[in-house]
């Protein structure tokens, strides 16, 4: 075994060392500064830095070209600190660029620039940088313009997994395929789609390590398409700058990649319930009928969302109007403030294309705000909505133009922003940005408009916690609060089975909020099992938002009683939840982890790669969604040596890697991990209700976890950066468990300027197989419930937070 290992390793090392560009020729290398390293060659220079230990940027510059130093993605280096140990020497025919994380290895004759960490190979150029003959993809040949196309190519290893490029409905690995970077609308998509809403120019391999090309323009993602071991980003111009990120865990990498690009901004909670919303409500009075129905069935609702009715009687002529359609909606703020009052938040859609029939078309066009065509007029071009100009929010003039359009929306006391359309969905390339072409801007138009939306906010609303709801952007902008949906997936079994690959892929991204329309969007497909199956699906999703055609209701209130009610289950599952979706959502904002999570982020055995069938919620769920019509069964998968318990029955998995279980009508299989805290709220009608004065802690006892921690984060739900302002607090609960002894420690980490208060906690330890002899809180006894049918056991006690508090069970 010993031989085979030490030839695989003597094979990968040659393949590693001997991938060159021979027409690359070094000529020098310096260490420049302390802070980076040139290396000139024959066709150009590089600049090699480390951010971190575990991030290194390579930029190359060719002979003749000037380098861009603005990048779309990076968040600034100020954050960053270098290894001390960062050392740059020559030692034969290399040059040595080290930190204590990855190393560079410039090999001078053949050239050959290649990454290691910790002594083990990353990844190596192969060719590296070149041009040559654009050879289009049939899908986007009348949207990505190029005679040539400069690369940048590496060679890569026959066992390895490849994720990243975005959004797409392709399955989890992704190797194998050349793949478009053209930001573009697919309607009524299913399980095959190459090119959807939300590229991104980042690679992620089973070896984990990501490489994040850092550049704007349109191009192409090859992964290994010619099954050569190559790995190849292609771009019609800009930088030719990349970042490697590894991590020693996948969650360290992701990490590692959010501090280059930017956290998630905390979410206000109320995002984390459930949404009313289609295409959509024509008028005031079906809009208040609608909410009226979720109050009649006692259905909880957070939020309603106008789509573009609310602007015109009709969906085409009307786009860029802008303004509130007063003859279907004569009484606006008066309805979202009632609704506000209700607990009910209203979210407006908007679009960047004004119409030449729209009301503020002439506006758009005296005040200057429109991309331009080649003699400086605006560029007016057709498509499903009528004839059209776009927002040129490159600039200054279209960027106050627009926002000022959204002072008037939210003063209008308008809680959340739709902005709908944003790759832009028709984007001619002949047309020009106040910066230049549109291909130099297309991917990230979408991020750029959320940029400015955020912005604002932080301008005029300091103290208030955007939603920004997008279906484009591009590398970076979870850090802008941009919350993005995989699109108009078709309202189908094969556009609910894409769904989670789709969610998985672009939390390893970065892009830890990607949902989908529940139930599906496209189409007139009337199927009561789809529609139950996909929001069951959605209480494990990050957001909560049946949306749909309206020729079929996606809200549950207009469904038959019996879908109703099973889909009123689901949504108070998902409010229940809230105390740990919440903290989820702590978590993603500040070390980037992702809500969902694929089963290879704890368990790296080969088989799980590509398996997306069953996912872990957060650190403690463990969920498979039904995705087939009339499933009788479906086969569940573990990380090995884990033990885990039915959400619904209690019954213990351990030590499994596969399990096969019935299915249900009213649930999905749901498992939760043994040694778990898992807090639950009572059924709220929204959550302007939230409290957690009084709350369920379950805990899941199981003898092969003798130890085991957790944290809920909680603040008011509302107030912007209210852990940089310490309007918070986090609880701890921690176990430590023996033959005859259960011990629990609450303790609390509060902010200095947030209030604590009491908390009468139901503590309900699962597993408990006989009864207690005495529970103790704090030395003296105290009354419990044991059941010996469930094996549950209740202690209901008041928990002082300003002190630690000790409860004891003997056992």
């Amino acid at each position: 075994m010993k031989r085979i290992f030490l030839y695989i390793v003597s094979l990968f090392f040659s393949l590693f060392l001997n991938s060159q560009n021979n027409r690359r020729i070094f000529e020098s290398a310096q260490f420049q500064d302390g802070e980076f390293v040139e290396v000139k060659t024959n066709e150009g220079f590089y600049a090699i830095r480390f951010y971190s230990p575990e991030i290194v940027e390579t930029k190359f510059v060719p002979n003749g070209q000037d380098y861009n130093p603005k990048s779309h993605a990076l968040i600034g280096f100020e954050n960053f600190e270098n290894c001390e140990k960062i050392s740059f020497k020559e030692i034969n025919n290399k040059y040595h660029f080290n930190s204590c994380g990855i190393n560079v290895i410039i090999q001078k004759s053949p050239f050959k620039i290649s990454y290691t960490y910790k002594g083990s190979p990353i990844i190596s150029e192969k060719l590296g940088y070149f041009k040559s003959k654009h050879e289009p993809m049939e899908m986007v040949k009348e949207n990505i313009v190029a005679k040539e196309t400069e690369k940048i190519e590496f060679a890569i290893t026959p066992d390895e997994v490849l994720y990243g490029g975005g959004a797409r409905a392709l399955g989890m690995n992704r190797r194998g395929n050349r793949l478009p970077l053209f930001n573009r609308a697919h309607y009524g998509y299913e399980t095959d789609s190459k090119l959807m809403n939300y590229t991104m120019p980042i690679v992620i391999s089973s070896k984990k390590y990501m490489i994040h090309f850092d550049n704007a323009p349109v191009g192409y993602l090859d992964l290994d398409s010619k099954q050569n071991n190559t790995l190849t980003y292609e771009t019609i111009s800009g930088r030719k700058t990349y970042q490697i990120i590894v991590g020693d865990t996948w969650l360290d990498l992701v990490h590692n990649y959010t501090k280059l690009t930017g956290k998630q901004p905390m979410p206000p909670r109320w995002v984390l319930g459930n949404f009313s919303s289609r295409f959509g409500y024509h008028s005031e009075k079906e809009t208040k009928n609608t909410i009226q129905k979720f109050k009649d069935y006692k259905v909880p609702v957070d939020a309603v969302i106008l789509d573009l009715y609310w602007f015109g009687k009709d969906i085409k002529g009307t786009m860029g109007n802008l303004e509130v359609y007063k003859d279907s909606f004569p009484n606006m703020k008066q309805m979202v403030s009632n609704f506000q009052k209700e607990g009910v938040k209203t979210v407006l859609i908007t679009e960047p294309f004004v119409l030449t029939t729209s009301k503020k078309w002439n506006e758009a066009v005296e005040k200057d705000v429109l991309a331009k065509d080649s003699l400086g007029n605006p560029y007016k071009f057709d498509f499903y909505f009528g004839n059209t100009g776009l927002i040129d929010i490159y600039n200054p003039k279209g960027k106050d133009w627009f926002w000022n359009i959204y002072k008037d929306i939210l003063d209008l006391g308008v809680k959340g922003l739709w902005g709908d359309l944003g790759e832009p969905e028709v984007h001619p390339h002949q047309l020009l940005h106040k910066t230049g072409t549109a291909n130099e801007v297309h991917n990230i138009y979408g991020h750029d408009w959320a940029r400015l939306v955020y912005e604002g906010y932080a301008k005029e609303f300091p103290n208030e916690r955007p939603f920004i709801l997008m279906r484009a952007g591009y590398s970076g902008s979870q850090r802008f609060g941009l919350i993005p949906w995989s699109g108009d997936v078709n309202r189908s079994w094969g556009g609910l089975q894409s769904q989670p690959k789709i969610s998985l892929q672009m939390g390893m991204q970065g892009l830890g909020y990607m949902h989908s329309d529940l139930g599906g969007f496209a189409g007139s497909n009337l199927d009561d099992e789809l529609y139950t199956r996909w929001l069951q699906y959605g209480v494990f999703q990050p957001i909560f938002r049946p949306h749909a055609q309206e020729e079929v209701p996606s809200e549950p209130v207009f469904r038959t009683d019996k879908v109703r009610e099973l889909a009123k289950k689901s949504i108070e599952l998902r409010y229940q939840l809230l105390p740990y979706n919440y903290h989820l959502a702590y978590e993603n904002h500040t070390e980037g982890k992702p809500l969902m999570r694929p089963l290879f982020f704890e368990d790296t055995s080969k088989e799980l790669f590509e398996n997306s069938a069953s996912y872990l919620w957060g650190n403690d769920f463990l969920i498979t969604p039904i995705l087939n019509s009339g499933a009788k069964e479906v086969d569940v998968y573990f990380p090995k040596n884990t033990t885990w318990f039915n959400f619904y029955t209690d019954e213990i998995v351990t030590n499994k890697t596969s399990q096969t279980e019935k299915t249900v009508e009213n649930s999905i299989p749901t498992f939760v991990r043994a040694g778990s805290f898992i807090p639950m709220i009572d059924v709220i009608h929204n959550t302007d209700e939230y409290s957690l004065n009084n709350f369920e802690l379950h805990y899941y006892h199981h003898e092969s976890i003798d130890k085991s921690e957790r944290k809920l984060f909680n603040d008011d739900g509302s107030t912007n950066n209210s852990i940089e302002k310490g309007s918070y607090v986090i609880m701890e609960f921690e176990s430590k468990v023996s033959k005859t002894k259960l011990n629990f420690t609450f303790t609390s980490k509060v902010g200095e300027n947030y209030k604590v208060s009491s908390k009468e906690i139901e503590f309900i330890i699962h597993n408990v197989t006989n009864k207690p002899k005495k529970v103790k809180l704090q030395g003296k006894s105290i009354d419990f419930k044991w059941n010996s049918t469930s094996k549950e056991l209740r202690i209901p006690f008041v928990w002082k937070q300003n002190k630690q508090t000790k409860l004891t069970i003997k056992l």
